[in-house]
C-alpha cells in the first residue's frame, strides 16, 4: 500500500550553524559592544539576551537572516514572551518546532477527509502517515496540504510505493 509521512522538522545542524554565525556577528558589531547581547541554543530552545526589546529585535533579525541563508524556514520559530532578568536585562525564548502537534494533525485529517480524496491519514508520534491505493491520490493529498496549510512548513518524506 503506497504511503508517505508528513513531517515538520527543521535541520538542527543548520540552526546550530546559524546561531554560531549570529554569535560571531553580535561580537563584532559596534552597536552591541559593552552590552550583554547574546544568543544561546539549548536542546530545541533559542534564548536571546539583551538590554531592551529593541536589541532583542535586532538579534532576532540577524538570526532570521542567517537561517534564511541556510535555507531553514523561519516559520519553524515559535516566539515566546519577553521576560525581565536581573538588572536591566531582558530575555526571550524562541522554540524550534519539531513534529506535528495533535491539533494540527486532526485539522489536516479533517481537510483530507473533506476533500473526498481516497486516502487515509493517521497521526503517529509527531508525524502524519497518509496511505492510499493510488500514487496519484497521494500526490493530490500532498498538493492539497501544501495549499491549505500555510502557517507551518510541512515536508513529505518516506514515500513508499
Amino acid at each position: 500500500m503506497p504511503s508517505f509521512d508528513t513531517v515538520c522538522e527543521a535541520s538542527m545542524v543548520d540552526v546550530k550553524h546559524a546561531i554560531e554565525n549570529t554569535t560571531k556577528e553580535i561580537t563584532t558589531r559596534f552597536d552591541f559592544k559593552g552590552t550583554p547581547a547574546a544568543i544561546e541554543l539549548k536542546d530545541k530552545e533559542i534564548t536571546l539576551i539583551g538590554d531592551a526589546d529593541f536589541q532583542l529585535g535586532q538579534i532576532e533579525d540577524i538570526l532570521r537572516n542567517k537561517l534564511t541563508k541556510r535555507n531553514v524556514d523561519v516559520r519553524f520559530l515559535d516566539k515566546g514572551d519577553v521576560q525581565k532578568m536581573g538588572g536591566d536585562k531582558v530575555k526571550q525564548v524562541i522554540k524550534v518546532r519539531d513534529g506535528i502537534e495533535t491539533e494540527l494533525g486532526k485539522k489536516i485529517q479533517r481537510i483530507i477527509k473533506d476533500s473526498k480524496i481516497k486516502v487515509q491519514a493517521a497521526i503517529q508520534d509527531g508525524k502524519l502517515r497518509v496511505t492510499g491505493k493510488d500514487r496519484d491520490d497521494l500526490q493530490a493529498a500532498m498538493a492539497l496540504m501544501r495549499k491549505e496549510i500555510t502557517d507551518i512548513p510541512l515536508s513529505f518524506d518516506n514515500f513508499r510505493d
